[in-house]
């Protein structure tokens, strides 16, 4: 290519990310005694794991996944421009896959954090990190699907990291905790996975992880309801979508014996229509209910069984580890 022939549209938009975030964009080092290589998109040698973390305040807190800091309390990131600086693990969120990081030095200038509520399927998108210790590197891809689910790391059996990013921008290990960002720069996603060639799974970036960054930020926590039910999207009959305006609730495939949802008297089978005075449509409708300030207070349900409306009182209890 002549040296004055302009890229095309393309090639733009992924150098102008590139140029965007790639500062900002840290290689993390976090020691780790006793543990081996990091597993399912992170890196590592001997004692200590490698990811990468993303600035998002201009105060120095990095965004990362809570499975590149394990139980580690502190690591150290390097930046493209060759700084390097301390940081201490302010919090982190298993459940959910995100750590906060606080640094002790100076960081570039902040990324700005997405909606990835608002992509759609074969959107492009761009990750930047670090992966195999290659700092700065870029791919791009595309949104290759929405609402998927991941298994968590940790030894919570059963339960799922919902709504997660599918893409087929290339991961590798390293990868974690780097940006997955749209057209404009703006992070919608957290990359967290390398499921297999051309499939990267990203944490999405939008209200409910907003929620989740702000009490690790102030709690070093976060405090969960529980229902104990398992759901999945299904359609409303026709009558029922046209009073309420949209064609899904949540069927409930599941519910744990003993739990809120079967003391309240919820049966698999029933189809969620609301609650809290909330639609829910999607998972993430009822993931949005589910914060510390829920536990232990009646939450109105209404479900439809055996084609009539049914209004439910449940009372969610705290979501302990296992």
């Amino acid at each position: 290519m002549p040296e004055n022939e302009p890229l095309d549209s393309y090639s733009q938009i992924v150098a102008g990310v590139a140029a965007e975030l790639t500062g900002k964009v840290a290689s993390l080092r976090v020691p780790q005694p006793g543990r081996g290589n990091a597993s399912r998109g992170g890196g590592g040698r001997g004692g200590e794991s490698l990811g990468s973390g993303v600035v998002f305040t201009g105060d120095g807190f990095i965004l990362t996944n809570a499975h590149v800091v394990g139980g580690a309390p502190a690591g150290t990131a390097a930046f493209a421009d060759g700084s390097t600086t301390p940081f201490r693990v302010v919090g982190a969120d298993p459940l959910s896959d995100l750590a906060v990081l606080r640094t002790s030095g100076t960081t570039p200038p902040p990324a700005e954090l997405g909606e990835a509520d608002e992509l759609v399927v074969g959107q492009l998108v761009v990750a930047v990190g670090n992966p195999l210790g290659l700092a700065g590197s870029v791919t791009a891809g595309v949104v290759s699907a929405l609402g998927r689910s991941l298994p968590t790391r940790t030894a919570s059996a059963g339960r799922l990291i919902e709504d997660v990013i599918q893409t087929d921008a290339a991961l590798n290990p390293g990868n974690s905790g780097g940006a997955l960002a749209d057209s404009h720069s703006r992070v919608v996603g957290i990359n967290t996975a390398v499921a297999g060639v051309g499939l990267g799974l990203a944490v999405p970036v939008n209200r409910t992880t907003r929620r989740i960054i702000s009490a690790l930020m102030r709690d070093g926590k976060v405090r969960r309801a529980y229902l104990g039910l398992v759901s999945v999207p299904a359609p409303l009959p026709a009558l029922l979508a046209e009073r309420v305006g949209r064609p899904t609730g949540l069927r409930v495939a599941e519910v744990v014996t003993g739990g809120p949802a079967d003391r309240a008297g919820l049966r698999a089978g029933d189809l969620l229509v609301s609650a809290g005075g909330s639609p829910v449509a999607a998972a993430q409708d009822l993931q949005r209910l589910m914060f510390a300030e829920a536990i232990g207070q009646p939450m109105a349900i209404t479900v439809m069984r055996n084609g009539a409306l049914v209004d439910v009182i449940a009372e969610p209890s705290e979501l302990v580890s296992a």
